[in-house]
C-alpha cells in the first residue's frame, strides 16, 4: 500500500532544525552576561558607606581550590562554597574582598571581632 504523500527529498514538509543564531555574530549575551556567567554567578552594583560597590555572585564550582578569609566574620570561605565577591567601583582588582552570603547581607549590622593590622596577610 502505498502513501498518499511519498518521501520526496526535494520536498520535505517539515524543515531541519536550525542549531544556528539567524544573524552569524550575534549570541543574544551581553560581555557583561559572559563575564558574570564564566565565573558562575551574576554582578551589580551596591552603594555602602557612600562608596560603589561591585558585587560578584559567585558560585562555588568556580572558587574550587581556593580557600578565602570572610572580612565579615574573619573566617574562612572552603573551596566550592558560594559566596560573593565585593570590590569599591573605583579601585582595582586588588581590592576585592570575598564575603559568605549573610555576612555580606549583614555588614551593616556588625563589624569584625578580630581587627587585624592593615599590614597582616591577606587570605
Amino acid at each position: 500500500m502505498q502513501s498518499r504523500f511519498p518521501y520526496s527529498p526535494e520536498r520535505c514538509p517539515v524543515s531541519p532544525r536550525r542549531n544556528r543564531p539567524k544573524v552569524a555574530g550575534t549570541t543574544g549575551r551581553s560581555a557583561e552576561d559572559d563575564q558574570a556567567g564564566r565565573y558562575g554567578g551574576w554582578q551589580s552594583t551596591e552603594t555602602w558607606q557612600g562608596e560603589q560597590w561591585s558585587v560578584r555572585h559567585v558560585a562555588g564550582a568556580s572558587a574550587e581550590g581556593k580557600t578565602y578569609r570572610c572580612p565579615g566574620c574573619d573566617q574562612l570561605i572552603p573551596s566550592g562554597v558560594p559566596h560573593v565577591v565585593a570590590w569599591p567601583e573605583h579601585s582595582g582588582v586588588d581590592d576585592r574582598r570575598h564575603w559568605h552570603k549573610s555576612c555580606w547581607n549583614a555588614k551593616d549590622r556588625r563589624t569584625t571581632r578580630v581587627q587585624r593590622p592593615r599590614n597582616a596577610p591577606r587570605f
